[in-house]
This record gives structure tokens, sequence and C-alpha cells, in this order.
């Protein structure tokens, strides 16, 4: 007995050690956060011949692209290139497989107008999380990137550096990973901001970097570029006369759950607020498949008084509270393969949680944890009560109660509900360029670029407020639609010079609040993770700081690369 205790003993000391030899490895490019911009990244330093690690905080890589937001936000398809092109094409493949066709007829949903893939593309831009998870990890495959998960920066003392260049990073657990090149590629900046480089937080002025959509946007129509009123801005908002009080009319009776006290500001004003956060939901109406919506156990039915009060506010047919899409149900049911959805906020009181987000970017991991399980909370409330909470609408009741959770995507034990949630917005670096609505406009054009923007400068709602009238009101809805894919400057995904010389950041991107809300969509995440590493690469090579590496070098690997870097808008 003692021989095999010691021969336990022996194994535990060896495997130990193998794991500490393993922990304190150095790699040319270290990898923080497995998103879709991650992944490219890791991808493209392997391709390019160096050792990459990948650390990812939780245990499902991808992000957002396989926790839920499967309906591509693209802009322009064209400025999609390189990697992230190969995923979409990655995709087209795989549903080339009837095997993969489960709960639908693949013809019946690719001559659909949801599939948005027109006839003889090579690529598809809508898939099922769990399609994104396997073409992720199928692409990683051949690769030599060595990926760990369930590993989170020790944000307080986790960065060592000497000088202006990181030596190596320290997670929670005590691992330790050592790099000669850093990338932040997470939605919140977490290593961004541990290291000591700039950022910032909220909405700036118009004023500051002379924008027009930035701010405060308490007017109930958002303007669009040219200064005409945005069409859609007003179906993001509550109907006229619903009224913000615990009892109607009674001021001193309190304001009803999320609703601020304070007022919304001055229009075009700065502040430190971010746009709502949500799920992104993948539903199903497919008998077979379908986890229908549960009543949480912590249930407050206040929670809802205002959706109630909005469907009461109309006057006339409920068909005509709102001026497009589904005008009974606030939500943009999208559909996915196989009878899914990715379902996103829209209307006045919706899947958007709007003002409960404010802490969550310089949270501790505890803290963050309670804010997105508070977003759960409301969501299943809000799902639930849709679906059959007596004082909704009947038709809305008969359309939400067809819906529920898949049971085969996330995780087990889930009950269909992904552990991802759709961080918008958070830190945003602020660096020796700095990406503003003249950028997207091109009427400043970027001449380092390493990616393109195309979609429109959007933002979700930011606070919900009581206005001179005393009826509850939505803030910060911004939708502006953009002629022109526009380039993204190298100098946006690095830090200062004299901040950082071995870090990039194709994220949280140096860029004021609205123009981030262009440049925020998932294949420019992926654009921009290969256009970093491929400039980590090169600064390895050329040993120098990322701030100093020969631009058109970089620009010729990126355009060998396929990446698309400027497009002719004259044709």
């Amino acid at each position: 007995m003692k021989k095999i205790h010691l021969l336990l003993s022996t194994v535990f000391i060896l495997f130990t050690h193998s794991l500490l030899a393993q922990d304190q490895k150095s790699y040319d490019v270290v990898i923080y956060g497995g998103t879709s911009a991650g992944i490219s990244a890791a991808i493209q330093c392997s391709r390019m011949g160096k050792t990459v690690l990948l650390i990812e905080p939780t245990n499902r890589i991808g992000g957002l692209t396989t926790g839920g937001l499967g309906q591509t936000d693209i802009g322009r398809k064209h400025v999609i290139g390189g990697i992230a092109r190969e995923f979409y094409q990655n995709i087209s493949k795989y549903y080339e497989d009837p095997q993969h066709w489960k709960w639908q007829d693949r013809e019946e949903y690719m001559n659909s107008r949801h599939s948005r893939t027109k006839k003889g593309e090579d690529a598809m831009w809508t898939f099922e999380p769990s399609a994104a998870l396997k073409v992720y990890e199928k692409m990683m495959d051949p690769e030599n990137i060595v990926l760990v998960y369930n590993q989170r920066l020790n944000r307080k003392s986790g960065v060592k550096m000497e000088g202006t260049k990181i030596i190596e990073i320290e997670m929670e657990s005590g691992r330790i990973y050592a790099g000669k090149m850093f990338i932040d590629a997470t939605y919140e900046g977490d290593l961004m901001a541990s290291s000591g480089v700039s950022y910032s937080i909220g909405r700036e002025s118009n004023k500051e970097y002379g924008e027009t959509l930035n701010g405060v946007q308490a007017n109930k129509y958002s303007l669009k570029i040219d200064g005409t009123v945005s069409k859609n801005a007003a179906n993001h908002n509550f109907i006229n006369g619903v009224d913000p009080y615990i009892m109607k009319g009674d001021p001193n009776s309190g304001l009803l759950p999320y609703v601020s006290k304070d007022p919304p500001g001055i229009d075009g004003q700065g502040d430190d607020k971010i746009q709502a956060y949500c799920f992104r939901m993948t539903l199903t109406d497919h008998p077979e498949n379908r986890i229908l919506f549960k009543k949480p156990e912590n249930y407050n039915e206040l929670n809802y008084e205002l959706l109630f009060r909005n469907y009461e506010a109309a006057t006339g047919p409920i068909e005509t509270m709102y001026s497009y899409g589904d005008k009974l149900v606030p939500w943009i049911n999208s559909s996915m393969p196989n009878r899914k959805t990715d379902t996103n906020n829209q209307k006045g009181f919706s899947t958007d949680f709007i003002g409960q987000n404010y802490d969550y970017p310089e949270a501790n991991y505890e803290e963050r944890e309670k804010i997105i399980q508070a977003h759960r909370d409301y969501q299943q409330g809000l799902m639930w009560t849709l679906a059959y909470h007596p004082r909704i609408p009947e038709k809305v009741r008969n359309v939400v109660s067809q819906w529920g959770t898949c049971k085969d995507e996330y995780e087990k034990g889930s009950d269909g509900w992904q552990h991802q949630l759709y961080i918008r917005e958070a830190r945003r670096m602020k660096s020796d360029y700095v990406m503003t609505q003249r950028n997207c406009e091109r009427i400043d054009i970027a001449g380092d670029p390493v990616g393109m923007g195309a979609y429109g400068m959007d933002s979700h709602n930011v606070q919900r407020y009581v206005d001179v009238n005393g009826f509850v009101q939505n803030e910060g809805n911004v939708e502006a639609w953009m002629p022109h894919p526009y380039p993204i400057s190298y100098r946006s995904v690095i830090p200062k010079k004299g901040e950082c010389e071995n870090l990039l950041i194709p994220v949280c991107v140096s860029s004021t609040h609205i123009a981030f809300g262009s440049i925020r969509m998932e294949p420019v995440f992926m654009v921009l993770g290969q256009s970093t590493a491929t400039a980590a690469c090169l600064a390895i090579d050329q040993k120098k700081a990322v701030q100093d590496i020969d631009y058109p070098v970089l620009r010729r690997i990126l355009e060998q690369d396929r990446q698309v870097l400027e497009v002719d808008i004259d044709n």
C-alpha cells in the first residue's frame, strides 16, 4: 500500500511540475480573450509561424459569434476579407452537409429572405451558435495554437511590466504566461486597462470631436447624418402617455423599477453611461427541440408594469402601435437555420435591460456575474410575461408562446440560455488616433488602414427617464445609415506611444461612442484580430515596438492575406 501511495505521489508531483512548466512557458504572442477577434488573431499568428497562446476566461470560445449573434451585422459584405471571410465561407460549407439540417429542409431556409445569402455567393451569413462553434474549432484544429479555458486575468496585480513592455501576465489561478507580444481581444478591455493604457467609458460630448450624433440623445426621434429624422428611432421608445409611477399619477408613490430619477441631460452633452446590454436569444418553434419559457423563481411582476402600460396606452387597435416590423411583439426575431432564431431587442420595452449595466466595465468578476445574472433574470421574466401573463394582449401571447429556447444549443443544464451577454460597449481605448463620426462619414480618412467599417452608426438606448410631461421615455437610440465603408486606422488598435509597446487591441479600439457603434460588429472584430496579429508578428520580426513597425510592410502583408483596406466608392 505504501508503494502505491509513493507511486501516486510521484505521479502527482510530476504532473504538477508538468503543469507549472506549461504555465510558465513563453510564447511569441499571448492573446487574452477567445472572442471572434481572438480566434482570428490566433489563427493568423500560427500561419505566420509564431508560437501562440489563446486564453479564454470562460469555458466557451467565440464570444457573441457562438453566443447567439447568428445574423451577421455586416453593412457591406465585400469589405469582409481574410480569415473573417474564410469563416463565413466555412459556414456555407457546413450547411452544405445534409446531416446538419435536422429540424428544417435546407432549401426551405436558403430560399427564404432570412438567409441573407444570395444565390451563387461563396459565403453564408446566418448560422446557429453551435454551427459557429464547430466551424471555429475546425479552423483552429490544424493550427499550432495552445488554447486554455477558464483562466481569468488577475486584474489587480497580474500584469508584470518592464518600462512600457509587458513581460508576463498572471491569472487568478496563479498561472503565469510570458510573451513577446500581447493582444487584448476581450469585449471589456481588461488586459488593456490592467496595463495602464488610456481608455474611456461612456459618451463624449458632440463638441469634443466635432460630431453630431454623440452624447445625450433625448430627442425622441434620433437624427441621421444629413439631419433628417430616423424613422426607426421612435420604434425603440414608449407609446405617448405611459405613466412611470407605481401609483399612476402619484409621484410620491415612487418610480417603477429601472426608471431613473435624474433628468437625461442636455442633447449632445457627454456622460459616463453606456448603451444597454441583452442576450441575443436562440429560440425555436419546433415542438421537439423547444424548451418552453419558465417563470423565474424571483419573478417580480412590478418589473414589467411599464410593458403592460405601454400596451394599454395604445389608442385604437394594438396593431397600430408601431410603424414597422412585427407590430405586436417587442423583438426582432430573425430566422436562423433549423427553425431557430437570433432574437434581439426592439421597441420601447424589450430585451435591452436599459440603465442596468453602467458598473459592468469596471466591476470585478463577482460583480459582473451578478450583473449578468440580473440581465438573465430580467429577460427570462420578460419572455414568460410576453408568453403567458394575462395583462399582455392575447395576440401577443399567442405568438410568443409558440417559441422557447433550444434543447440542442449551449451547455447542458442551461435551459437553452447562453452565458455570453451582449457587451455592446464597455471600455474604449484612447490612443494617438481616435476614430470618430467624421471617419465614419469619410470626412476624415485614415491613411494607415487595417480593416474597414461598413455598418451604420448605431447605439441602443442608454437610460430611461421621466420627461417634462411626466411620462416615461427612453434615451440614447441612434440609427444613422452610412452610404460607404470607411478605413479603420492602425493607430486606433495600438496604445499611445509611450504607454505600452507590445500590446494590441482589436476590440476595444480607440474610438468615440458613436463611431464604436459602427465598428463594434463581429466581422470587423475578426478582421481587426487578424490585422493586429499580423502587426504583432511583424513587430517581433523587426524587433520594434508596435508603434514603430513599418506600416507599408504591414499593409503589403495584409493585402497578400486578402484583407480589404479600401474600396472605390465611385463604382
